[in-house]
This record gives structure tokens, sequence and C-alpha cells, in this order.
């Protein structure tokens, strides 16, 4: 018969709490990530619909949004979260202006 074998001594990592100002001052590292794409979100809204109702949708068909018309939208970055805006129109085109840039502590 066989010993058991030795139980792995296992602890906790421990981290220094993550100082947000360091981070976002230590900018000499920034240019290696300037060319890296993201992909950028803007929610108008958002409503929930069953499948049959998916299923009678055609041309022409309005789509009722859980959000109040002059509200702002939700502007995400790779599916996060990070600011606020309006819906402008410029020169026959869309546009968004930020009104709001979420806090850092909101967003992680």
């Amino acid at each position: 018969m066989m010993p058991p074998p030795p139980v792995p001594n296992v602890q906790a990592a421990s981290f220094q709490p993550l100082d947000y100002n360091t981070v976002f001052q230590q900018k000499e590292n920034m240019g290696i990530i300037m060319d890296v794409p993201l992909e950028l979100t803007v929610e108008l809204g958002r409503t929930h619909k069953k499948i049959s109702e998916i299923l009678e949708f055609s041309p022409g068909t309005i789509i009722e949004l859980e959000r109040l018309a002059g509200e702002p939208i939700d502007i995400l970055v790779n599916g996060k979260f990070v600011a606020k805006g309006e819906v402008v129109v410029i020169d026959e085109m869309f546009g968004i202006r930020i009104t709001e840039i979420v806090s850092v502590e909101k967003r992680i």
C-alpha cells in the first residue's frame, strides 16, 4: 500500500491595493498600445421580444425601446460601459457627443 501524496502548502495571494491615479499618470508606455483597435458600441436602448413577435417583423416595423427620447445613450468600449452621450447630426451623418465619462471605479 502506497502512502498518501503530500498535502501542498497553499496560501492565499496578497496584493497591494491598486492606485488608479498612479496607473493613469504613467504615460511613458502608452505609445505601444495606441494602435490597438477597440470596438466602440453606442446603445440607444434595449427591449425584450418573444420569438413570435420577432418573426412578425417586416420593413416599417417600429420597435419600442426601454429608453425615453432625449435620454442619454450608453457608450461601450469592448463591451464595457465607459460613457454617456447624446446623438447629434453632422452634415447629414449621425454622431455622438460625449456628455459624461463614467468613473474608473464603476468601469472595473
